[in-house]
Parts: structure tokens; sequence; C-alpha cells
């Protein structure tokens, strides 16, 4: 072999052995979201329920809001109706709760409430609440809970 070929090949050896570890010590990062949601509940007369998206170690939390079923037929729309949502998040032996409460009118489409976003180490359970109240109801919150298993 000549010197050059040789140069060329154990420049081209040192860079692969040089780039290699910066590429085994990364760890892989999670990317996929799981979204999964708690039972439906009646409240206020309408359809309501929290559901979760986990990533990684990281979970946010949103309620939704819908019609309890569909309309008769020929019926007229439902009138708008004014809702206070609140949905808290917590953590199992994490300390207080974390609430978030809004105003919202709901028509006759599905709305989605957002939540707050927590964080939590691998194996720990979150657990969130959603309630929705409209005069004369009172909230009657439904309830859902996600174990982080990374």
């Amino acid at each position: 072999m000549n010197r050059l070929a040789l140069l060329a090949a154990g420049a081209a050896g040192l860079t692969a052995l040089t780039a290699a570890p910066a590429f085994a010590d990364t760890p892989e990062t999670p990317t996929t979201t799981v979204t999964s949601c708690g039972p439906s509940g009646l409240q206020a007369g309408l359809s309501t329920r929290v559901c979760a998206e986990v990533t990684g170690t990281t979970v946010e939390f949103y309620g939704t809001v819908a019609l309890a079923g569909p309309p008769s037929p020929g019926s007229p729309a439902p009138a708008p109706k004014e809702l206070l949502t609140t949905l808290s998040v917590e953590v199992a032996g994490g300390g207080a709760p974390v609430t978030r409460r809004a105003p919202v009118v709901f028509t006759s489409s599905t709305l989605a409430i957002p939540g707050e976003a927590a964080s939590a180490p691998c194996g720990s359970t979150v657990r969130a609440t959603f309630g929705v109240a409209s005069f004369p109801w009172a909230a009657r919150p439904v309830v859902h809970e996600v174990t982080l298993g990374c």
C-alpha cells in the first residue's frame, strides 16, 4: 500500500471510532404519545370524560364535553349552555393537586378543555378529575388515572 492510501484508511478509521461513542452514549428519547380516556359520565345533562396523553414521564390531561346522545330527528338544535369546568391533576404522593377552572359555552360540538401537564418518575400514578357544573346542576367529576410505565 502506498502512503497516501494508508493515511486515508487510517483517517477514516479514526473518524469512525471517534463518532461511534457519541451515538452509543445518547439515550433514546420517547417520541410516542399514548392516549387513554376514563369512563364517561353525565354532568349538567352532557357526556363528559377525562383523557390523558402520556409521552415518557410527562402526562397531559384534558376533559371533553359532548352531547349525551343524538338529538331527536326534527328537534331544534340545543341552546348554548354556560358551563364552569374544573380539571385537577395530582401525582400520587406528590403533594397538592394543580387545578384549572375555566368557564366555557357549550353549543352542540364536542369541546376539549385543556388541563395541566405533570412530570413524574417512572412507576408513578397520576390522577385527574374533571367536573362540569351549570346552574342548577352541580359537578359530578369523572376520574382517570395513569401509571407511568417507562
